[in-house]
């Protein structure tokens, strides 16, 4: 059961501090899509998902067939607002900005054998009852283990900086990888990595599949734990999100692991031990 906030004995800012939400994020309200956009956006996110290949035309004709009478360019609208581009087969969530230095893609043809030798990191879109919001979250390629996460209402680069700086402080990769949007690409993002002689890759302009595990991740959460509840707030979100990744790391058996966790590789089997608080 979830607590109501404004019951606690402790301050809104208190508690937004120790869930690791901004205030701005505990309050926010949908931005002024009317109900029907909302259950389109609802409809096309679980199709995007399950069909990433779908264009514009392709999303009308699946709508139409279900009943919905939309023309494109309405349908085109809400895919731009999600943040859903089918050229690159993944959540364009990131837009790239010209001004910042693209790095080369280093991970092809790389066997990838430890702990902390490549992590990854992107963005989608969740869904909320009456709106919606932005996760990222950072893995590790060997162990598909997730170690840190955040939300935000905005896709500004400051909560991928914090959430990452956060990561950083305890622990460190040989490659870093990204995909070319504007909040990895920027020196605020890419810098202090450099700085801990951490490599930067990044991946190739329309290839979905160089960031292939953390695609898979979204898959995960979202057929796994997003489309089976109905999340109504921030706070709701973020509770949720924390039991959810708790339960992949260190619960839900992988196939490609040999139906070991993530935690079991990651915390058991490499050689460092402590393990990191997701945020």
């Amino acid at each position: 059961m979830l607590v109501d906030l404004q019951d606690s004995p402790f301050s809104v800012r208190h508690q937004c501090a120790l869930l690791g939400l901004n205030r701005s994020s505990l309050y926010y309200e949908s931005a002024g899509e009317s109900k029907e956009n909302l259950l389109l956006m609802r409809l096309l996110d679980e199709q995007y998902t399950h069909t990433p290949c779908y264009g514009v035309l392709k999303m009308v004709a699946y709508l139409r067939n279900s009943g919905y009478a939309v023309n494109p360019k309405r349908v085109r609208r809400l895919l731009r607002l999600m943040g859903l581009e089918a050229v690159y087969q993944k959540p364009n969530t990131s837009k790239p900005n010209p001004e910042h230095k693209v790095y080369p893609y280093l991970l092809r043809g790389l066997v990838i054998d430890h702990c902390d030798q490549v992590w990854s990191t992107d963005i989608t879109y969740i869904r909320l009852a009456s709106g919606f919001v932005y996760l990222m979250a950072v893995i590790d390629w060997y162990s598909r283990y997730v170690l840190g996460w955040a939300l935000s209402t905005t896709l500004d680069a400051d909560f991928c900086i914090e959430a990452v700086g956060n990561i950083v402080q305890r622990r460190q990769c040989d490659i870093f990888n990204t995909d070319q949007g504007a909040q990895f690409t920027t020196p605020r993002f890419t810098q202090p990595l450099l700085d801990k002689g951490i490599k930067v890759s990044m991946d190739g302009r329309g290839r979905a599949l160089d960031n292939i595990f953390v695609e898979r991740l979204w898959r995960t959460v979202k057929y796994e734990y997003v489309y089976l509840h109905d999340l109504h707030t921030v706070q709701q979100a973020w509770l949720g999100l924390r039991d959810f990744f708790h339960f992949y790391n260190h619960e839900r058996l992988h196939q490609s692991l040999n139906y070991f966790t993530p935690a079991d590789v990651y915390l058991k089997k490499c050689s460092q031990k402590t393990e990191i608080t997701t945020f």
